[in-house]
């Protein structure tokens, strides 16, 4: 099973909100998830995002592939493979 570290939409029409998730590749954006961990909020200036390290980085190192824009959260949270 590939998994994924990616966003799940939430949110109303044109206020999007986005819940940083961990989830088997294959299934939909708002689909079934594993485990939550963390936000991300791209409406405030400046873009305002929460991650849990600790379940970042096990799942990490467990395999888990970060989609792109997770990858460059990751990136500026200071969390590396």
């Amino acid at each position: 099973m590939a998994v994924k570290i990616r966003l799940r939409r939430m949110g109303q029409k044109k206020a999007p909100f986005y819940r940083i998730i961990v989830a088997d590749s294959r299934s939909p954006r708002d689909g079934r998830f594993i485990e939550e961990i963390g936000t991300y909020d791209p409406s405030t200036d400046p873009s305002t995002f929460k991650i849990n390290e600790e379940l970042a980085k096990k799942w990490l190192a467990n395999g888990a592939q970060p989609t792109e824009v997770v990858g460059k959260l990751f990136k500026v949270a200071g969390i590396e493979k």
